[in-house]
């Protein structure tokens, strides 16, 4: 799952589909996807200060084609800890909270469980995203 924000909220959610996993043509393909849901919401202005955050040992960005698109649209990565585990520290933000929306409830499909996520995302407090990103800036 990847999820996109701005100050006013999520912009974008990505779910990847069951037994995929990501890759550098799916990791580009989903850049693009926000990359048009920034020009659709003339988000523009935020383009060149764009940075992901995301684990440096995984290598989805790291592939020389994933790299290329950055380096293409100037679009840099927020810097993450060596030996740290799998999540990039802004997933901490938001899985945790959304484990415990979902905990104990049971769906009778992956589709009931998306529309749930879905509408989770869409209720949170634009507030919700602005602390959780500003406390991973340095000085912040």
């Amino acid at each position: 799952m990847a999820t996109i924000l701005e100050l006013s909220g999520m912009i974008l959610l990505d779910i990847l589909p069951k037994r995929e996993s990501v890759n550098a043509d799916q990791y580009c393909e989903t850049l693009d996807q926000l990359r048009h849901a920034v020009q659709c919401k003339n988000l523009d202005s935020c383009m060149a200060e764009l940075s992901f955050n995301t684990p440096t040992h995984t290598h989805t960005h790291t592939a020389q084609r994933t790299k290329e698109w950055l380096e293409h649209y100037r679009w840099g990565i927020i810097p993450h800890p060596a030996h740290s585990p799998d999540l990039a520290p802004s997933d901490f933000h938001l899985f945790g909270p959304l484990k415990g929306h979902l905990g104990g409830k049971k769906f009778e499909d992956e589709d009931e469980l998306i529309g749930e996520i879905r509408d989770w995302f869409s209720k949170l407090d634009a507030n919700f995203f602005t602390q959780s990103i500003y406390s991973l800036l340095p000085n912040a």
